[in-house]
């Protein structure tokens, strides 16, 4: 059976799940958004990572709300709205929080972290983060 954290699922439209090649890096997304460009803002990203360290950026999904789903660890949300304000949360085991679209967000994670994210792809930027 494939492992999430290798090999993640592609959500599309009609209730299709697809299984994606092993992710390899960055470079990886572009391919994916390739394969699946036709489901527009419809598809989703289902992957799993861990974490040893803070996330060194900021990303924001601006077609769809994000989900993580904290699954091994702690990790600390963070989350910039449009209108500045800024809120966090502590991601224990089986706690989830919710991006919602347009809003950029980071993680800080002081030990070891294992999230599964459930992404609308289309559109996703990042940035550097600064802090």
């Amino acid at each position: 059976m494939p492992n999430l954290s290798e090999h993640f699922i592609h959500l599309g439209p009609g209730a299709s799940a697809t299984a994606e090649p092993p992710f390899t890096g960055m470079e990886w997304y572009r391919a994916y958004g390739a394969r699946h460009a036709a489901d527009g803002a419809e598809g989703r990203l289902v992957s799993q990572y861990r974490f040893s360290e803070s996330w060194d950026s900021w990303e924001v999904h601006p077609n769809g709300a994000e989900v993580v789903i904290c699954i091994e660890g702690t990790m600390t949300l963070i989350q910039e709205f449009a209108d500045g304000r800024m809120e966090q949360g502590t991601l224990h085991p089986d706690d989830y929080a919710i991006n919602p679209p347009g809003v950029w967000h980071t993680a800080d994670v002081a030990d070891s972290a294992t999230a599964i994210f459930i992404t609308p792809g289309l559109g996703t930027e990042h940035r550097p983060r600064a802090d």
